[in-house]
């Protein structure tokens, strides 16, 4: 009986405190709380902001009962310009796959930040890596996972193609490439977004750079100039060889990197096999398409400049694509120096350095000095003690030093 009157006593001084608490704040207050919340819960889940910004939209599309282009969020949400009548359907070109991109592009903030905060971070922690093992392991792993997906899924659509394997001739002889069928588009503007949103990633620096810095941001530029380009002026097949030449070497360069990082006996198996790979796909199959700019980029197919009919394989084309192909050729050449000065120290000292990365180990001593020197600080400020600029070790050494000559 006592008890249960303690309880509704307790209950009578929360509902008293909780209407104190009502009367004192205003709305606005409130309001505020609400938003600093919202604040932390973004910061600590960083996926949430661009997860809200995917849901949005979509719930309003499929709340519309209008899926048809005429809304206009379909342009975000679903491919633009499919062609009436054809079967399997056919989709057309224009500017509202801008938008689609962009959309594609939140999607990506969101996958790589799921998938780094939520899978990766709890994998990286059991295996004991330290912060900055934990990043580059986060980002690389990262990579693997979305280029162990583009790479098959690009050499499925080029099977479907006259274009397999690399038959270099099929870019001409049906150009322009106007049309494509939906996992085509789906895939070049999912490739776009994604190079998209690295190329924020990296203006922002939301990874730490590396020392071939100034070569990736060159390498982004290209990239992103040659896909805006080939998919504007119908270059959409020769896209789709130059995609999958870096996204399957890409995928054995991130998954050496991964296996680096956590230490696998299997690192040296995949990095070698990533140096074939490269080679074969980086260099010849890309210098394979270069010759054949050379040499059937004029003789195969139209030859002609025609805005009406959009023909565009001409005389001010050929250099034009041959020089951006180029210019990624020579950065792929850079990296494959710094390759080879790998393998060499690995068969010289038996000792692998990626030359682009950081000294991590240096990084990681720094950070801890940096928390010696604070927890010293922290520990004098408690002993009330004027903060000793000299090492710890030493004044340890001169305290013995005087209590030794006090005792003699």
């Amino acid at each position: 009986m006592q008890s249960q009157q303690e309880a509704n006593s307790t209950k009578k001084s929360q509902r008293k405190q909780i209407n104190i608490t009502a009367s004192e704040t205003n709305d606005l207050d409130i309001l505020n709380k609400i938003w600093v919340s919202i604040k932390i819960l973004s910061y600590r889940h960083t996926w949430l902001p661009p997860l809200v910004a995917l849901l949005i939209p979509q719930i309003a599309y499929w709340f519309s009962n209008n899926y048809t282009e005429s809304n206009p969020l379909h342009q975000f949400l679903e491919l633009s310009y499919e062609i009436p009548g054809t079967e399997p359907k056919m989709y057309g070109k224009g500017k509202k796959d801008i938008c689609f991109v962009l959309y594609m592009m939140i999607f990506f903030t969101f996958y790589r930040e799921f998938l780094m905060q939520v899978i990766l971070k709890p994998i990286a922690k059991h295996f004991g890596l330290n912060k900055n093992k934990l990043n580059r392991f986060m980002e690389q792993s990262y990579s693997m996972c979305y280029y162990g997906i583009t790479g098959p899924w690009g050499l499925y659509i080029m099977k479907h193609t006259t274009l397999w394997y690399f038959n270099t001739t099929a870019f001409y002889e049906e150009y322009p490439h106007k049309t494509h069928d939906y996992m085509f588009k789906f895939y070049y503007l999912s490739q776009a977004a994604f190079w998209s949103q690295q190329s924020v990633v990296l203006i922002l620096q939301l990874e730490k750079p590396r020392k071939d810095f100034h070569e990736l941001v060159f390498h982004h530029i290209v990239t992103m100039a040659l896909i805006a380009c080939s998919y504007r002026f119908h270059y959409t097949w020769m896209g789709l060889a130059v995609y999958i030449t870096m996204d399957i070497s890409d995928w054995f360069l991130a998954t050496a990197k991964t296996l680096n990082y956590l230490d696998s006996p299997l690192t040296n198996y995949v990095f070698f096999s990533f140096v074939l790979v490269w080679t074969y796909l980086r260099h010849y199959i890309n210098i394979k398409i270069l010759w054949s700019v050379l040499t059937e980029f004029k003789t195969v197919g139209p030859w002609i400049l025609n805005w009406e009919t959009q023909q565009y394989k001409c005389w001010i084309a050929q250099p034009i694509v041959f020089g951006l192909i180029f210019a990624l050729q020579l950065v792929n050449l850079y990296w494959f120096f710094l390759i080879l000065r790998i393998i060499y120290r690995m068969v010289t000292t038996n000792v692998a350095v990626d030359d682009r990365s950081d000294d991590e180990e240096e990084d990681e001593e720094l950070e801890e000095d940096g928390e010696a020197e604070v927890v010293s600080e922290k520990q004098a400020v408690i002993a009330d003690k004027p903060v000793e600029t000299e090492p710890v070790a030493n004044g340890k050494v001169e305290a013995e030093a005087e209590g030794d000559k006090k005792s003699s």
